[in-house]
């Protein structure tokens, strides 16, 4: 893996993603983004497409309150399309995964520091796919 910093395209796999995404008719976007999801979701073993599903959980969170925006040259120049809320899991299930597989990607790191930076990174991502719902008081007692 090709690998230059620790955002979400910043690797070749997930630069390739992009391209892939740019190349895709509009409708087929989605049906991209989910099935690169999905797969890794249900992977046995090795993850395969770990990059390409941290990048479009990405593109995920970037729709989300609290999201941050894809900015940079290595991520796809096409616009995508609105994403239904049920994906926002489907991208939060797929990290907890990649987090979940210290044998995968967290081997790929050769600096400890980046690791922890990709990490931190993936986290702030979770974040905002699945923020903690506010806490709501069931009665307001008063004395």
């Amino acid at each position: 893996m090709g690998t230059w910093d620790t955002g979400p395209f910043d690797n070749d796999t997930a630069a390739d993603f992009a391209n892939a995404l740019d190349d895709a008719e509009p409708a087929e976007r989605e049906a991209l983004i989910r099935g690169v999801l999905t797969r890794t979701v249900d992977a046995a073993g090795y993850l395969t497409e770990a990059e390409e599903a941290v990048a479009a959980a990405a593109l995920i969170g970037a729709q989300c309150p609290g999201g941050e925006p894809i900015d940079t040259p290595y991520g796809p120049e096409s616009t995508m399309p609105v994403f239904p809320t049920e994906l926002r899991t489907l991208a939060d299930d797929a990290l907890a995964r990649i987090i979940s597989d210290v044998a995968g990607s967290a081997s790929n790191w050769v600096d400890p520091g980046d690791w922890k930076q990709w990490q931190a990174m993936l986290n702030r991502l979770r974040a905002v796919l699945a923020p903690t719902p506010p806490s709501l008081s069931l009665f307001d007692i008063e004395p």
